[in-house]
């Protein structure tokens, strides 16, 4: 296994920074997965780490060994690409026992390994195969087979599952955690899906614009966002983010906007008035038919999914405010109606103008 540091880390493509001092570590054996959007420097810092480039400033220390001048063949590590970038000519255990082959592994324990990985990822009945008889999962298995073959201290995987379909990205999904605690290895992973961060990671890093925005668990990243961004980034639906203002009122303190106006918790009684964001995810909103709630609001779509059905409002002139709720029973809710709905006093946010959220007194 191997401890990672990332310290003061940048990376510049011309007037272009893509990475902005990036601090960061990554204990031995832990799986750690950097998400944000497209362009938020979370590959750059995978290939910096890997070797492919190199930091304009900062270092990368490997087990406390400053490696930033250090070749990627040198550095211990195994990396699988977004694309499998498997050689076409060569079969299966071919492109597996190719690293081994490079190393000038003895024949006899090339193929002993080779058999091993294939058991390990389930493609022993691929290995006569070519590249091009393989469906888009077994390809990507075979790229895991051709890094795990060589035995890295440390797994590194670019964005590995983007090019599958939703079925096979959940069966890799589990066996990328499968591996993991066969392997008790680090693992750093780099995805733009934050569903995979969510079921994949002991900790997740959010990035943007080159720069880390939240280090945390899968609960407390998507409990306790640290601002805006966090907060729509994560989850499916995301988080319900309604615009408006805090006013003080009396001994009350109250959201307004367009189309609601809520006393908010008492922990929110020395929030600053003005300008302002509440946020709240659908699963914590309760729909009542019939009885009163917190606020009301117009059904603008109602969207029946089997386990659940999503019942979307207007409350905001760009996006709609969304309530998660069990079963088919509210599914003969009719367009246009207005619905009573109760706020989880527990699990509201505030966020401020700068897209902060509100510390609670």
């Amino acid at each position: 296994m191997a401890r990672i540091e990332l310290c003061n880390l940048e990376k510049s493509f011309g007037a272009v920074k893509a990475v902005k001092n990036l601090s960061f570590t990554i204990e031995d054996g832990e799986f750690v997965v950097f998400v944000g959007p497209s362009g938020c420097g979370k590959t750059t810092t995978l290939r910096m780490i890997a070797g492919f480039e190199d930091p304009s400033a900062g270092e990368i220390r490997i087990d406390g060994r400053v490696v930033n001048d250090l070749e990627p063949r040198d550095r211990g590590l195994g990396m699988v690409f977004q694309s499998h970038a498997l050689f076409p000519h060569k079969n299966v255990a071919q492109n597996i026992e190719f690293g081994l082959r490079m190393k000038s592994v003895p024949q006899a324990d090339r193929v002993k390994r080779v058999r091993e990985v294939a058991d390990m990822v389930r493609i022993s009945h691929l290995l006569e195969k070519m590249p091009n008889q393989c469906s888009g999962g077994e390809a990507q298995r075979v790229a895991l087979a051709r890094t795990l073959v060589t035995n890295p201290s440390t797994f590194l995987l670019d964005e590995p599952l983007s090019s599958l379909d939703a079925k096979l990205r959940r069966e890799l999904r589990a066996e990328c955690d499968r591996l993991h605690q066969t392997l008790k290895r680090t693992f750093i992973y780099v995805t733009h899906d934050q569903e995979e961060a969510m079921t994949l990671a002991d900790r997740i890093v959010v990035m943007r614009s080159g720069e880390i925005v939240q280090v945390g668990s899968p609960m407390e990243i998507y409990s306790n966002p640290a601002n805006y961004f966090v907060a729509d980034f994560f989850g499916s639906p995301s988080m319900n983010l309604v615009a408006g203002e805090v006013v003080q009122n009396g001994t009350s303190t109250r959201f307004r906007s367009s189309w609601f106006d809520f006393a908010l918790p008492e922990r929110f009684k020395a929030a600053t008035p003005g300008t302002a964001t509440l946020g709240i995810r659908p699963e914590h909103v309760q729909v009542h038919v019939g009885t009163k709630g917190d606020i009301e609001l117009p059904v603008r779509l109602v969207e029946p999914l089997g386990k659940d059905t999503l019942l979307y409002f207007d409350a905001s002139n760009d996006r709609a405010f969304v309530a998660v709720t069990e079963g088919l029973g509210m599914a003969d809710i009719k367009v246009g109606e207005r619905v009573a709905l109760s706020l989880d006093q527990h699990l509201t946010h505030l966020f401020d103008t700068e897209g902060r959220r509100v510390n609670t007194a």
